[in-house]
């Protein structure tokens, strides 16, 4: 079946390339296009959003027990306390659909159950603080608050659904795990959660964006934030030195290097296909012109929601772009229900995104996941369209 599979893919590889219709200004455009958000993504998001992410992933993977992960977000573990951490979890990191990949890969690679793990996943990019005070200041305060309140409870219904529905395999893996882990803490708690704290802090401050205002608190971070990443590295160095071992350091390194291959191949991958496919936000040079989709978004219907749900769930949006894209739809005529249903799928889901879950949980759950989130946001943009009219 695997070989079928391959086969498969080296026919439709070879049909796309044989019939492209290379000579379409559309297409060719589309092409450039594609390098074009890879680039931006490649300087925008690997060094200072996607490095950090995956030494923390690294880190989860050796220095964190599974007994400690099983405890708090293992299937087993009360729902209360793994899924009000999960659910909240985008508010403290502030990260972006592709970010917060390697640090779910770690913690589900370490024993944490679907349920909790999957609420994560969402919530990360989801729950995005700034992303929700821009969306009330730009948008209004009825799209702000929905799309914080609809964030927190689509991490957590999704996450118990999950749960529900592969009940079975998340119990048998909660056995293997408990009978395989026998390990214990190789130094203090105190120390474990102040170098993670460090890690987490110096992911935040080197990804800090510059902020629309000129003035405020965010903007007086974005000013000295390079100060705080290197003072936060200064830390980070110490810990290494005196608390770690010279063969632990390597078992870290090991462990980032599984998640940078496993991960950013795939994700660069991805980023080509919805570059070609979308373009890059606020322009109209993607395979689908841009005007397709705000013409199909208009009003209040279930195909406009569903379509802004797909279109979010496909296209890729980097950390706070989907506020100005909504902005430019919604004086074109988008109607607020899409927006929200937008809003929900978009940032916690994309094409690369998808590529890279599927390979950490497999496909038949990636494909749950994606249609739950789907399926959710537009009922959910249909419920809000009618109720804001």
């Amino acid at each position: 079946m695997r070989e079928r599979t391959k086969l498969a893919l080296f026919l439709i590889v070879f049909a796309v390339a044989y019939f492209l219709p290379i000579q379409s200004v559309r297409v060719q455009s589309a092409i450039v296009e594609a390098f074009h958000l890879l680039r931006e993504y490649a300087r925008e998001h690997v060094l200072f959003c996607l490095v950090p992410a995956f030494f923390i992933a690294g880190a989860i993977s050796v220095f964190v027990s599974q007994t400690s992960v099983t405890k708090y977000f293992g299937a087993g573990a009360k729902k209360v306390l793994s899924y009000s951490i999960a659910s909240v979890s985008g508010t403290i990191l502030a990260v972006c659909s592709c970010t917060v990949l390697p640090l779910f890969a770690g913690i589900y690679k370490r024993g944490a159950g679907l349920g909790p793990a999957t609420a994560f996943l969402y919530s990360g990019p989801a729950i995005n603080i700034l992303a929700i005070i821009l969306t009330a200041r730009v948008l209004g305060w009825e799209l702000g608050i929905a799309r914080a309140v609809g964030a927190i409870v689509f991490a957590v219904v999704i996450g118990l659904l999950m749960a529900a529905i592969y009940r079975k395999e998340e119990q048998l893996g909660t056995a293997q795990t408990v009978s395989l882990d026998s390990e214990g803490e190789k130094r203090p708690l105190w120390k474990n959660g102040l170098y993670f704290l460090t890690l987490i802090l110096i992911l935040i401050f080197a990804a800090w964006g510059k902020p629309r205002e000129s003035v405020g608190f965010w903007n007086a971070i974005y000013n000295v934030h390079w100060i705080l990443t290197g003072v936060t590295l200064l830390f980070l160095f110490l810990e290494l030195v005196f608390w770690f071992r010279k063969d632990e350091l390597g078992e870290w390194v090991e462990g980032t290097w599984f998640f940078t291959k496993q991960i950013l191949p795939l994700l660069f991958a991805g980023v080509l296909v919805a570059g070609f496919l979308m373009g890059r936000p606020n322009t109209d040079s993607g395979l689908i012109p841009a005007r397709y989709i705000a013409d199909l978004v208009g009003g209040n219907s279930f195909k406009a929601n569903v379509l802004a749900s797909v279109s979010g769930a496909l296209m890729y949006f980097a950390t706070l772009t989907e506020v100005p894209i909504l902005q430019g739809l919604l004086g074109s005529g988008m109607g607020k229900g899409p927006a929200l249903a937008l809003l929900l799928a978009g940032p916690a889901l994309s094409l690369p995104y998808m590529l890279v879950i599927r390979s950490v949980i497999g496909t038949k759950k990636t494909v749950t996941f994606v249609i739950l989130v789907i399926a959710m946001a537009t009922i959910t943009g249909m419920v809000f369209g009618a109720a804001w009219r």
